[in-house]
């Protein structure tokens, strides 16, 4: 039996990350430290006396008389691999005897170096000439308690000192209970210059080099000259560590790496005997049953009597586990390293029946029948074998099904939707919780089948940073199909939330990314990875979720051990006994309508009618499998097939042997004994999933290929239906549709009368796939592409917004956080030239773009726009009250638009259409403003041209619409089919690309996440260029000067430009500031289009400082977010409370601050200087008054404190903090 992580020898450890490498190291230390309860030196001196006798004192010798005894010394790092040990226990470094006062030495491991546990320091080993070698022991202990030591003989390790030299430094790799007479030791060569004294090697560590935390290594100690081998581990090749880059570009699956599957059952088979123990096996037969070198980790519910939460027919009265037996199934499971789910039997019963089955089962096979009824189907018969076989089925499906759950009219939730998908995210979390106790940090995390399609929603908010993958073994359905579910938005949300998803076809991806494309409207197509490559992948929220499809396999040795089985071969030739001289036809179906047995049937007897001189010269043996689960659908299907075999073996007796079982009754084994026996296997289904039937039938006739003579059998083919996912592998098979029954019926006579030479060519082609893909192939390469995910690397790029199901991770630029409204305060404050950007709709304004009928009203002037609150509005007007301020609404709307709105605010500059027309502050309100255009207005008959092209796209594109305003026209299709839209989108800019070339217009295809559109504006218009205007003639405006503070905010992709161009152009200055004082600036996110703003040079102040912000939690250029249009107007409104305090505090009595004194001295006028009173110093209002002055200050004392002397409180402090939280 191998477990998840192998046990191997010393020299099975090539190319494993994390492990000790045989090529160039450098000895490095760390942080000193000791472990709880040791010191170096009792580590050392309880080290030396394990070693054998008399080493303690050599080693423990101090002063001029045991120099020499310190000089020979050496030091080692002892590393172990134990992969049995399990959570909570710890492994340590043992003398021989293990008694209570025996000095021992922890070992340690990480997530990314186990199974290996290391020393964390080196051990100094006295080379005493009285022995030949040191000899140690290993022990693994449990909650702080020894719990057991190595097993085996000779029990002791042994490195002879002969392969050690004194001042040097060495590891030696063991594998816990294994011994050898061949040390395996690696010897780092250091410099001589460092000396070998049991001190200076008691100080060096290997920390950083043996695969145990790198990160927190410190400077080199001495860097290493070179690296030979010592002992006899073979040798694992030449060539230096690779660095960083081609890290990336390799990406490699290691026994250090750790795996959890999850699944809704464990792939094992459990057994209970009389006496009450618990025993486990492996379910080799299920798919997630391979065996891996990987540290393996299982999770998932186990089959036991009423694990679906159904008492058993009144018999028992047990449902699922005994809660007082659990420790002992845990027990049991523990040596496969499996992990069970204990999960309510009734609550699991609803979801895996009710709505996985009842539900979901049938979307996901293309299945949404508006005239299924849930009334019994009429089973009356002619005669008592019918009634007979109706009481049965009564008795076994009471057994399975609940009575509660009801087949539904269209999804089989009978009107309980809200109760099956309560049940179902209760589970989902129920396994969530599991899942998160054996979770370790770097783990990967892959989950398979649809029962656990919300459950990455559900990690991912406890867990963000690992790496989660979901694989669905059956189809997906079609987006036609999938949206009639009520929770369709839920559901691909939560496989959204993982970083892989993957298929067995891409038939099956396709129709995935189409409903993310329809119902979510999100993009996909391929994206660069970080290793040069492209992925399909989709584009979610900053993140690119990659989208998977590899076939999975068999592993044919199992098969072959079970085929060789003494068993198996007796059930061949019995088979074969009981139908000589027939050409047998095997099928294994389930008792269900997807599956197609009334379909092969009638081919079957349409041949029989046009060919039957072959009746009674083949057979088809049909086993059908009971599926109690699938209710009103398995009773029709089984009453079909009954009557259907009835007739055709009435007229042709012998052609059809008909058997149904349950499953447990037709596992591998079996299952196997009758493809072995059989010629030719059968699929018919009309919509599968994962069907392994024709590659197990492949693997068990590989031998078939020398099978040739007028006497062989004519076996070894496979008719198989198109709409299996193995059709798209097996291309050998003779493939059918299963709803045209003529194709069936040819298949039939051509398995019959194939030429050897043509059935050997076909079986060549179709065992390339079984033999070339297995099940540990097919893992793997899904592994790797999770694992190549560069997601730990980036922590910071993430952050999780939403509530509940509508939880979703974000893929933010790093250091993307919320908005930080006191240092905003605080820069504002200090401040003496302030420019506040805004956009309008979205961010001062509620956005009435939302709706795509409201953006129709709004275009067609059926519909007022909204307008802003009065609140908003006084909000406003101080600001720009203040003659500091220099405050522009930026919007894409209009001229007429936005003065109607705000044209009363005095002092408020205005640009409209995306920056094409700016009005510049004015005091006046009222009447016409006086506008300029950003670029010169020329010839504008470009836009009929571009108008009666879009005409003639919008009357071949339902849902477009044109919208023309007085700078440019846009083609909408926001409300057209996502896909025929977009097609027609991109040959309409084409289309007008080639026809205005001549004119100076810009051609944008924007704003597809909402929908999308086609824009023709002038060029070198955008709200980019807008914001470089501003600055660079903010100066012309008297009483104006360079830039200080800026703020800017905007809410969606339009306004992406203008942070973009004020975030760099803050960079810009904080450049120069940190030239002179030589400090090193973060660089700009890779997301940021790249502008050259330095024409704003001139214009900005070198204090500068830019706050950008979008609107919402998402994927912007900005540095920072709020998250609502409220939020906005409470930043705005603590602005207004700074400059009201300011105004405050300089109308009292009269007299300025410092700060206005500084902000008011270079443009000073008369009457401002005239109202100020005259500050007089104590020596001049002496010199004034002459020999009569006297002072008459009644009651108050004169200080020279400022403050005090112009009758202020205080002085306020640029870096004071309490005072912000006065403003809110």
């Amino acid at each position: 039996r191998l477990l998840h992580g192998r046990t191997t020898s010393s020299r099975s450890r090539q190319g494993e990350d994390g492990l000790i490498d045989s090529r160039c190291r450098t000895a490095v230390p760390i942080e000193k430290g000791n472990p709880k309860g040791a010191t170096d030196t009792n580590r050392a001196g309880g080290m030396s006396g394990a070693m054998g006798g008399g080493g303690a004192s050599e080693a423990a010798t101090s002063g001029p008389g045991g120099s020499h005894h310190q000089s020979q010394c050496c030091a080692i790092n002892f590393r172990v691999r134990c992969e049995d040990a399990r959570h909570g226990e710890s492994v340590f470094l043992y003398q021989n005897d293990f008694t209570a006062g025996g000095a021992k030495i922890p070992l340690y491991t990480t997530p990314k170096s186990y199974p290996w546990y290391t020393t964390r320091t080196p051990v100094t080993v006295p080379l005493s000439t009285s022995r030949t070698s040191i000899s140690y022991r290993y022990a693994v202990y449990r909650a702080g308690v020894f719990h057991r030591a190595e097993d085996g003989a000779p029990s002791l390790h042994s490195v002879p000192l002969s392969l050690l030299q004194a001042g040097e430094l060495y590891t030696v790799n063991d594998c816990l209970g294994t011994f050898t007479d061949q040390p395996d030791v690696d010897h780092v060569r250091l410099r001589r210059s460092q000396g070998g004294s049991a001190a200076s090697l008691a100080r060096r560590s290997s920390f950083g080099n043996y695969g145990i935390n790198p990160s927190q290594s410190g400077t080199s100690l001495g860097s290493a000259t070179g690296k030979k081998r010592v002992g006899f581990a073979p040798d694992r090749g030449g060539g230096l560590r690779a660095g960083p880059a081609a890290a990336r570009q390799a990406v490699n699956l290691t026994s250090s790496d750790g795996l959890i599957v999850v699944s809704a059952f464990l792939p094992v088979h459990l057994n209970r005997s009389e006496a009450g123990e618990w025993s486990a096996d492996w379910d080799y037969e299920a798919l997630l049953s391979m065996q891996t070198h990987l540290r393996v980790t299982r999770v998932g519910t186990v089959k036991w009597r009423g694990w679906h939460g159904n008492v058993g027919g009144g018999e028992s009265s047990e449902s699922g586990v005994p809660v007082e037996e659990r420790s002992k199934v845990e027990a049991a499971l523990r040596p496969f390293n499996c992990v069970p789910v204990w999960v309510p039997t009734t609550l699991f019963g609803e979801m895996y029946n009710g709505f996985c089955k009842g539900v979901l089962w049938p979307i996901l096979h293309n299945v949404a029948s508006v005239y299924s009824s849930p009334t019994d189907v009429d089973h009356t018969g002619d005669d008592a074998q019918a009634e007979s076989d109706r009481e049965e089925y009564d008795a076994d499906y009471a057994e399975y099904s609940m009575d509660d759950v009801a087949q539904g009219p269209i999804h089989g939730d009978g009107g309980r939707e809200g109760e099956l998908w309560g049940a179902f995210t209760a589970v989902n979390r129920y396994f969530r919780d599991t899942i998160i106790q054996c979770f370790n940090e770097g783990d990967l995390i892959w989950i398979h089948g649809f029962h656990l399609m919300i459950l990455p929603s559900f990690l991912t908010r406890r867990i963000p940073m690992a790496k989660i993958g979901i694989f669905f073994h059956t189809p997906f359905p079609s987006s036609e199909i999938f949206r009639t579910l009520w929770c369709r938005e839920d559901l691909l949300r939560g496989m959204l939330n993982a970083d892989q998803v993957g298929f067995h076809l891409f038939e099956y991806a396709r129709h995935f990314l189409t409903c993310c494309r329809r119902l979510l409207g999100l993009n996909y197509g391929m994206f660069p990875d970080s290793s040069g490559g492209h992925n399909l992948a989709i584009d979610t929220n900053g993140r690119h979720v990659s989208v998977t499809s590899i076939h999975a396999g068999v592993e044919p040795h199992i098969i072959n051990q079970v085929l060789g089985h003494r068993s198996t071969v007796a059930q061949v030739h019995n088979i074969r006994n009981q139908l000589a001289g027939k050409v047998i036809f095997a099928a294994i179906d389930r008792m269900e309508s997807l599956k197609g047995i009334p379909l092969k049937l009638i081919a079957l007897e349409r041949f029989l009618q046009r060919c039957p001189q072959w009746a009674g010269k083949f057979v088809l043996v049909q086993v059908g499998i009971s599926a109690f689960e699938r209710g009103d659908d398995y009773t029709k299907t089984r009453a079909e097939v009954i009557a259907m075999v009835n007739k055709i073996n009435d007229r042709w007796p012998g052609t059809v042997q008909f058997q149904e079982c349950a499953e447990s009754e037709m596992r591998l084994q079996q299952r196997m004994a009758l493809l072995r026996a059989a010629d030719v296997a059968m699929v018919t289904t009309i919509r599968d999933g994962l069907n392994l039937i024709p590659l197990e039938f492949t693997i068990a006739h590989m031998d078939a290929k020398n099978d040739t003579g007028p006497n062989s059998r004519k076996r070894g083919i496979c008719i198989l239906s198109e709409f299996s996912s193995c059709t798209r592998v097996m291309r050998g098979a003779l493939h059918v549709n299963p709803w045209k029954i003529s194709e069936i019926a040819t298949a039939f006579y051509q398995a019959l009368t194939m030429s050897d030479s043509e059935r050997i060519r076909r079986m060549s082609i179709a065992s390339e796939f079984v033999t070339r893909v297995t099940t540990q192939r097919w893992a793997l390469a899904v592994m790797l592409d999770l694992k190549g995910v560069m997601k730990n690397e980036g922590a910071g790029r993430y952050a999780g917004a939403g509530l509940g199901l509508g939880f979703r991770l974000l893929g933010m630029d790093s250091g993307f956080n919320s908005l930080d409204v006191p240092s905003v305060s605080r820069g504002y404050r200090n401040a003496l030239s302030r420019l506040i950007l805004l956009d309008y709709g979205g961010t001062i304004l509620a956005n009435d773009n939302l709706d795509g009928l409201q953006r129709y009203q709004f275009v067609k002037k059926s519909r007022a726009p909204s307008v802003p609150k009065e609140c908003l509005i006084e909000t406003l007007k101080e600001l720009c009250a203040d003659c500091r301020n220099t405050v522009f609404v930026v919007s894409g709307k209009e001229r007429h638009s936005l003065t109607k709105t705000l044209c009363h605010i005095p002092n408020l500059g205005l640009a409209c259409e995306h920056g094409m027309f700016v009005s510049w502050p004015t005091p006046k309100v009222g009447g016409k403003r006086v506008w300029e255009t950003l670029v010169p207005n020329q010839d504008q008959t470009w836009k009929s041209i571009a108008i009666a092209i879009m005409e003639v796209y919008t009357s071949r594109t339902h849902g477009s619409y044109i919208e023309e305003t007085e700078m440019k026209v846009l083609w909408q299709y926001r409300d057209a089919d996502p896909e025929f839209g977009f097609l027609q989108s991109k040959e309409l800019e084409d289309h007008l690309s080639n026809v205005l070339r001549g004119f100076s217009v810009d051609i944008l295809h924007g704003g597809v996440e909402e929908g999308g559109y086609v824009e023709v504006r002038p060029k070198g218009v955008n709200k980019g260029v807008a914001a470089m205007h501003i600055v660079n003639n903010l100066e012309k405006i008297p009483g104006k000067r360079k830039v200080d503070f800026a703020l800017v905010m905007g809410d969606d992709h339009c306004d992406e430009p203008m942070l973009s161009v004020m975030r760099q152009v803050g960079r810009r200055a904080a450049e120069s500031r940190s030239t002179k004082s030589g400090t090193q600036l973060a660089p700009l996110p890779a997301t940021i289009a790249r502008v050259d703003v330095s024409s704003c040079d001139d214009h900005i102040s070198p204090a500068l400082q830019v706050f950008t912000s979008t609107v919402g939690k998402k994927p912007s250029a900005a540095a920072n977010y709020v998250n609502d249009v409220d939020e906005v107007h409470e930043l705005l409104a603590s602005l207004v409370k700074v400059t009201n305090r300011e105004l405050v505090q300089t109308a009292r009595d009269g007299f300025y601050s410092v700060l206005d004194l500084k902000s008011m001295a270079p443009n000073v006028n008369s009457s401002m200087t005239s109202s100020l009173k005259p500050v007089l110093s104590m020596q001049d209002l002496k010199t004034e008054s002459g020999d009569d002055f006297e002072v008459s200050f009644p009651t108050q004392r004169v200080s020279t404190n400022l403050a005090d002397f112009l009758g202020m409180t205080t002085i306020e402090d640029g870096n004071d903090e309490e005072e912000d939280d006065m403003f809110f």
